[in-house]
């Protein structure tokens, strides 16, 4: 019986094999080993992928010939090697990694198996079979090389589409820059002026006064309109997790961090960047901030690698800045890096007039959001609308339409008075703006029985997050009473 791990011979020249036409007609290449490791045969095949003749390798060893380095030129001691292991220990051994230099110096990957040979149950030396699969190799890298591009390809567009629901999860629907005040217009040409540039801009402006559309607008007017704008609002992430979430991380790079993920500087590559709430960042993230707008490379959380990246950057916020750089609390630098091209957003307040054009679009949209058919306001209530100070502007004006749209039952919008009364108007006059503002919240969620959440909260009503009223809250000292 013949083991299928081991060649048995009885005769001829130890063991070289007696059926020279197989050998010579197979296509792998096969060397005879003596115990000594000198080689004994090469068939015609070995010749040809190695370039050494069967006269130049006989009687010599073989592993100096052609094994004698790894893949990456370190050397191979011999003792290391399967085939001489073979001849050690009588153990068949198959190999799938692993190199043959040719006479010419040049290497190529091999598949082999060194396989023991017996004669009268006694150890004579091996056969080494061996096949070039260099074809093999370079179709496994080019499979690996296309997989890498799906995946990342995958990682980008789920992160897209990530941010993309979170964006749409948060939005309540858009409203146009609508209106035909001399302030408003202005605006619309300062937009035009500057959104085909790679211009950095600051939109200043009270909250609720539509400084993301003006980003918006300002993106679609521009030559990377084709490519995504990604927005991030700085207020809503701890510091912590603001660089994270600005720069992206590697996988390990902190507790959590349980696979890559790419940051919104990445995700807006090409494209435009949209920093909301700036003036929130910490002194730490504003440098941070500041060396990726100098020279535009940043690197990931857990990873000392630099990517390059060519962006648009946009920033709003509601804060005065340079009174911010007066107390400390930002980076004089970083303010005029940022504060290239300022684009203030009026607040309503001071356009009352363009109040009627805003109500129309406003409808429009709630008609498709709501699925209603709304004809518009009824004339006393423009009037009412127009007579209010609206203190949290366009966002509270489309939040208010949004409610008594819901409570409508008919197609005409019938809106109440909305007030401050005067004995409230007059002692303001004399209070500090968080006072102002305490009692404003106060009064709004006293008018909702306390409702913070939800479409008819208060959070919706003043167009704040719910999150950041709470926080508001706790701040002013806001609590419930009754």
């Amino acid at each position: 019986m013949t083991d299928s791990t081991q060649l048995n011979i009885d005769s001829h020249a130890d063991f070289l094999p007696e059926n020279k036409l197989l050998l010579n007609a197979v296509g792998e290449g096969i060397y005879g080993f003596d115990l000594n490791g000198n080689a004994v045969f090469i068939n015609p095949a070995a010749e040809r992928m190695t370039g050494w003749k069967n006269e130049e390798l006989l009687g010599r060893n073989i592993h100096d010939c052609h094994h004698h380095s790894h893949a990456d030129g370190s050397h191979y001691p011999q003792e290391e090697c399967p085939i001489y292991n073979t001849l050690n220990d009588g153990i068949a051994r198959e190999i799938s990694h692993d190199v043959f230099w040719r006479k010419d110096g040049s290497s190529f990957p091999v598949h082999y198996t060194s396989t023991p040979v017996y004669k009268s149950g006694e150890l004579i030396g091996v056969v080494a079979i061996f096949r070039d699969i260099t074809v093999q190799k370079q179709t496994e890298d080019s499979l690996r090389q296309a997989l890498e591009q799906v995946q990342a390809m995958s990682e980008k567009l789920a992160n897209e589409n990530h941010y993309l629901l979170a964006e749409l999860a948060d939005r309540t629907g858009d409203v146009g820059i609508s209106g035909e005040s001399d302030i408003i217009k202005q605006m619309i040409s300062q937009i035009k002026l500057v959104a085909n540039t790679s211009s950095t801009v600051l939109i200043t402006g009270e909250n609720g006064t539509g400084k993301e559309l003006v980003a918006r607008n300002l993106h679609k007017l521009s030559d990377r309109s084709d490519k995504p704008m990604v927005s991030v609002n700085c207020a809503a992430f701890s510091p912590a997790l603001l660089e994270s979430e600005l720069f992206g991380h590697e996988k390990g790079a902190f507790t959590g961090a349980i696979s890559r993920r790419k940051g919104r500087f990445e995700l807006a590559d090409k494209g435009t960047l949209f920093l909301d709430e700036i003036a929130e960042l910490s002194l730490e993230a504003q440098s941070k901030l500041l060396r990726v707008i100098q020279e535009q490379e940043f690197e990931r959380v857990g990873s000392s690698e630099s990517i390059k990246l060519d962006i648009r950057l946009i920033a709003a916020t509601h804060h005065d800045l340079l009174k911010r750089v007066d107390q400390g609390l930002f980076r004089m630098d970083l303010f005029y890096r940022l504060n290239v091209f300022p684009i203030k957003v009026p607040p309503l307040r001071e356009r009352p007039n363009d109040i009627p054009y805003l109500v129309s679009h406003i409808v429009n949209e709630l008609n498709r959001k709501l699925g209603k058919k709304l004809k518009g306001v009824s004339k006393q209530s423009l009037k009412n609308l127009m007579a209010y100070t609206w203190p949290g502007n366009v966002r509270e004006l489309q939040n208010v339409l949004e409610r008594f749209s819901i409570l409508a039952d008919s197609q005409i919008l019938r809106i109440p008075k909305i007030t401050i009364s005067n004995t409230e108007a007059t002692a303001s006059r004399s209070r500090t703006l968080s006072e102002l503002e305490a009692e404003h919240i106060t009064h709004t969620l006293q008018q909702l029985n306390w409702r913070i959440s939800g479409p008819l909260g208060a959070a919706a009503l003043l167009g704040l997050p719910a999150s950041t009223l709470r926080s508001r809250m706790k701040k002013l000292g806001i609590q419930r009473t009754t």
